[in-house]
């Protein structure tokens, strides 16, 4: 699926990517809206409602990623309440061997992830893998997310990287869309990011499970 020799720059994701993402749906999807109704004095239905309907406006974009954005509006302390949940972040499998082999290689190997900062220190704190990457680039500090055209332009002059000689792993289609429109050439994305749900058939990219499907050729670690 993957010809490493026409590959210098590997770009990869973080939720629903090299990270399961059932810990981030459970949260926001269940969690939170728990929480939300005992706070507000709401059934679990009204909150569940209210907080659904909020969601859907503004994705994909900066203010929707962001945790302070979602502790103002809210009336909570987001971070906190996420890292009630942090025994449930976990990396996903054969994912860590696939950044190892790929930092053993003479790639370039970026983490791009429209995770806000503190989401990213969170996720960290359980599961430290920013070791494995020449370069960490969080969409906020571009000031645009991976959905916008804005990013891959701020990204090549802050990393330069070849297009056309460039792979990104994202789970979001529309974020790939977006890397497309750029010229990135090596396009895929994970058939199953949320390990509770079952594996996704209509995807409009070439999709992988896990990462041994693709495991670059083996070094010496």
């Amino acid at each position: 699926m993957i010809d490493w020799q026409v590959i210098d720059t590997v770009l990869l994701d973080m939720d629903g990517t090299l990270l399961d993402l059932q810990y981030d749906n459970h949260f926001w999807l269940e969690h939170l809206p728990e929480v939300y109704a005992r706070e507000k004095r709401l059934s679990a239905e009204e909150a569940r409602e209210h907080l659904h309907s909020r969601f859907h406006t503004g994705k994909g974009t900066l203010d929707w990623y962001s945790l302070d954005y979602w502790s103002e509006q809210l009336e909570m302390d987001i971070p906190q309440l996420k890292r009630e949940l942090k025994h449930m972040i976990k990396i996903r499998p054969f994912a860590l061997e696939f950044l190892q082999r790929l930092h053993a290689s003479d790639r370039d190997v970026v983490l791009v992830t429209n995770a806000h900062q503190k989401t990213l220190d969170i996720k960290m704190e359980q599961v430290d893998i920013t070791g494995w990457f020449d370069r960490v680039v969080v969409s906020h500090d571009l000031d645009s997310p991976k959905e916008q055209q804005a990013f891959w332009h701020r990204l090549q002059d802050l990393h330069p990287f070849d297009p056309s000689r460039t792979l990104l792993i994202d789970d979001t289609e529309s974020v790939l869309d977006s890397a497309l429109a750029y010229g990135v050439k090596h396009l895929l994305t994970l058939l199953q990011p949320d390990s509770s749900h079952q594996k996704r058939v209509d995807t409009r990219f070439p999709g992988i499970h896990h990462f041994d499907e693709i495991m670059p050729e083996a070094i010496e670690l």
